[in-house]
């Protein structure tokens, strides 16, 4: 019966401790409440004896390591020991928070709920992820464009979270504020006018978000919006028209003019290109080079006054922009004689592979979406992950159709990976995604590409038939027999051959061949063009210049025209013993019909009877005397000169001169005896001697004028001779002319030779390419004997001078003594 009892008063005090626990106290207090706050008499709502209180064990519940309440057992009253902040007890953005606490007192043990609502404050102002927001627009988006926004963040609820968003002024951008389904709300920058990268490149904007607290807080970001370029500006010359002058015969490189075009883009859209129109002739392209990077105009070919007066050049400049924009100007120069549940996904239809041409707005997938829960829970909305060609259109509520947005390119992108993603409307939503696979079929929408619009290609002449002179190969981006190429020469004739007769190309790789031997001195150049086609249907094709160029080889020997000789014979000349230190003997002129470059000539003595006696130089061939000749000196002199060319290796050819020396009679005078009269008179005497001699010095200084500006006259006896040497002291030089039927030496030379006229008549079969003759002209020996015999009289008079000198002086002499 006792234990009956205690176990009844047992559960008499737990079922009262149960009601107790049952019952819950509610208050609802602001946050931030500072410490020592009451928040209620506690004793007085709960029936609590204050007077016991202090005997009683209390215990409240601690939050978060914090003791944010407590009781005064004095009092009975609840009040604040630690501020409360609502955002960090109740971190999830729900409109309540509260903090259920146990309130435990022992002796006897009693046990309450308390539920303290915690009310909401507008002590957080809203702030941004990121205070610094870049956006980069192209200036070509369009009015009503819009570009997303972070969107601000504030912890408090209700009217005290974000409100509204406002933008700095401007004219250009402004703010769509639209709310999410939990009320959060998003802003994105809207266009409002077209921009023009040229009038604002940046512009600086600040976007401030405003709670509806009271009074309202805010929080601002910045927002820099660059202005990208697009290519909206065509290059622009200086002038429109560039007139100028060029003397005939400019050198080579000589710059005729610096072009400047401007382009009001940036980057690409501003670097420009120059180049020649096709406005602009061969002819003049021939003569004039342009720099495509700087715009300058330099002389590349020969002026002449003569055949052209004018030259029209159409000059354009374009910038690299993706669609490339061009201007143009025209050069007239004038020669002037100088020159980018969970809801379910069930795909109904699919087409996995289309055509890349496939028109826009076509469907290629059916998509259904379900979600089993009700209400906001089971509305779902059917998105896609990124953005890419294709567009959802919503049939009905649980139907999707995949549309085709924009024109598809296999070449860009051969297949796309879709992932769908579905969102129910729940909160927080849940979502689920499918991905889909689309690959592009090839259709034939791509014509071969040449990596180069104009291939040249180098042969040296004398090339062996057959030899692979290089490989043109195309690129065609498409697939299979779209891609499969064939390439062909497009043919042309020059002088009655066609190119299938001079070149081969290989139909499957591109490679070229040369089906002949070429001569640089014959044929110097080919320009052709070839064709690549794919086999699509229909076929595709382009087509590329080729420009073959014939470079020279040293395979012309040098040929002696002058001195003239026959076939294999030496040359004979003479020149008389008295020949003057530096006179010119003979010139060897020497012609080769290669380029340039391996026509140079030098010429070297290989062979020299006397080192000392004969000098040749080596680059115009001519002989002259370093010294005159002595009596020890041989009469016959023997000279051998080669001629050497500057090609790798060199070739050369001799010539043989033989010199005889010959003597040259001098002519004599008698010597006139000088007499003079002594008269008596003393003073007559002075006076004639005195005149006498004045008048001999005179008529002396004359006679010696007189001889030294005569020219030597020519000898009526010496016969005419065919190789003799004319030797004078100022000797003319004979014309030659040289006639050759190449181009490069179809002109006339004048040359320093002691013979006739030399003109190349015709060219020979067999390799050497011209037969010179000689015209002699009908001259002997000089006559230099009159030079010697004047300066024998000039010897001769100035002693006859003296003679008369010391006679007078006598006589003058004798009559001072007299007198």
């Amino acid at each position: 019966m006792k234990a009956l009892r205690c176990w009844a008063s047992f559960f008499f005090v737990l079922l009262a401790t149960w009601e107790t626990a049952l019952s819950v106290t509610r208050y609802s207090i602001p946050e931030e409440m500072e410490r020592g706050s009451v928040v209620a008499n506690l004793a007085a709502d709960l029936g609590l004896d204050v007077s016991g209180l202090a005997q009683r064990e209390v215990k409240l519940d601690i939050f978060h390591s914090k003791k944010y309440l407590d009781i005064n057992k004095r009092t009975g009253e609840l009040f604040i020991v630690e501020k409360m902040d609502r955002e960090t007890l109740c971190p999830a953005k729900t409109t309540t928070c509260f903090l259920k606490l146990d309130l435990i007192i022992e002796s006897p043990l009693r046990m309450f709920n308390i539920e303290l609502g915690i009310t909401d404050i507008n002590d957080n102002a809203p702030h941004f992820r990121r205070d610094k927001i870049e956006l980069d627009v192209s200036e070509s988006a369009s009015p009503g464009e819009r570009f997303s926004l972070p969107n601000a963040f504030d912890p408090d609820v209700g009217a005290n979270t974000v409100k509204t968003y406002k933008l700095s002024e401007n004219e250009h951008f402004t703010v769509d504020i639209h709310s999410g389904s939990d009320g959060t709300k998003y802003v994105d920058l809207v266009l409002m006018k077209a921009l023009d990268r040229e009038d604002k490149a940046v512009y600086n904007l600040i976007l401030t978000a405003i709670d509806g607290g009271v009074p309202a807080r805010s929080g601002t970001a910045s927002i820099i919006v660059r202005v990208q370029d697009t290519n909206d500006n065509a290059p622009q010359f200086d002038q429109a028209l560039y007139s100028l002058n060029i003397s005939e015969n400019s050198p080579a490189g000589t710059v005729v003019v610096k072009l400047n075009a401007t382009d009001a883009d940036e980057g690409p859209n501003a670097d420009l290109t120059y180049s020649f129109t096709l406005y602009t002739s061969e002819k003049t392209q021939e003569m004039f080079s342009l720099d495509s990077n700087t715009g300058e105009i330099a002389v590349k070919g020969t002026i002449d006054y003569e055949d052209m007066k004018i030259f029209e050049m159409f000059v354009e400049a374009k910038d690299n922009g993706p669609i490339p924009l061009s201007g143009q100007s025209r050069v007239s120069v004038y020669v002037t004689d100088m020159n980018d549940n969970y809801p379910e996904i069930t795909i109904k239809s699919l087409k996995n592979t289309v055509d890349e041409n496939i028109p826009v707005g076509s469907v290629i997938a059916l998509v259904g979406v379900s979600d089993r829960d009700t209400g906001d829970n089971g509305k779902v909305t059917l998105t896609m992950n990124r953005a890419l060609p294709f567009l959802l259109n919503q049939s009905s509520d649980h139907l999707y159709e995949l549309l085709v947005s924009k024109p598809l390119d296999r070449e860009v992108v051969p297949e796309y990976e879709i992932t769908l993603v579905v969102t129910d409307k729940g909160n927080p939503p849940l979502s689920d995604n499918e991905t889909i696979t689309v690959h592009l079929l090839d259709v034939n929408d791509n014509a071969p590409q040449f990596p180069q619009t104009f291939y040249t290609i180098p042969v040296k002449e004398n090339n062996a038939p057959g030899a692979l002179l290089g490989s043109i190969t195309a690129i065609d981006p498409d697939l299979n027999e779209n891609q499969y190429l064939v390439y062909f020469i497009i043919e042309r004739e020059i002088a009655n051959t066609s190119m299938s007769m001079l070149f081969s190309i290989n139909p499957e790789n591109g490679n070229l061949y040369a089906l002949k031997t070429f001569d640089y001195e014959i044929e110097k150049d080919f320009l052709f063009h070839i064709e690549a086609r794919d086999s699509g249907v229909p076929p595709l094709s382009s087509n590329v210049t080729v420009h073959i160029i014939i470079m020279d080889q040293n395979d012309n020997t040098p040929l002696i025209v002058s001195p003239w000789r026959a076939q294999g014979s030496e040359v004979k000349e003479t020149i008389p013993r008295s020949t003057d230190k530096g006179t010119l003997i003979a010139k060897v002129i020497a012609i080769d019909s290669d380029s340039v470059h391996n026509s140079r000539i030098t010429y070297q003595f290989l062979q020299n009877t006397d080192a000392t006696l004969f000098s040749l130089d080596q680059y115009n061939g001519e002989i002259r005397t370093m010294r005159m000749f002595s009596y020890r000196d041989s009469r016959d002199q023997r000279l051998v000169v080669i001629a050497k060319d500057n090609g790798e290796p060199a070739l050369s050819a001799t010539v043989t001169i033989k010199l005889s020396t010959v003597e040259t009679a001098l002519k004599t005078y008698t010597e006139v005896p000088l007499e003079y009269d002594i008269f008596s008179d003393l003073n007559l005497y002075l006076v004639i001697g005195l005149g006498s001699v004045s008048f001999l010095l005179l008529i002396t200084i004359l006679v010696t004028i007189v001889l030294k500006c005569q020219k030597a006259k020519p000898s009526k006896a010496a016969p005419p001779s065919r190789n003799s040497v004319i030797s004078e002291r100022n000797s003319t030089i004979a014309d030659s002319t040289l006639v050759s039927n190449d181009a490069y030496w179809y002109s006339l030379f004048l040359a320093e030779t002691r013979k006739g006229k030399l003109v190349v008549r015709q060219p020979v079969p067999k390799g050497a390419r011209y037969i010179v003759s000689s015209i002699p002209r009908s001259t002997g020996l000089t006559e230099t004997s009159d030079s010697a015999a004047s300066t024998l009289q000039v010897r001769k008079l100035l002693i006859i001078v003296c003679y008369e000198t010391a006679i007078m002086h006598t006589i003058y002499c004798a009559i001072l003594k007299c007198t």
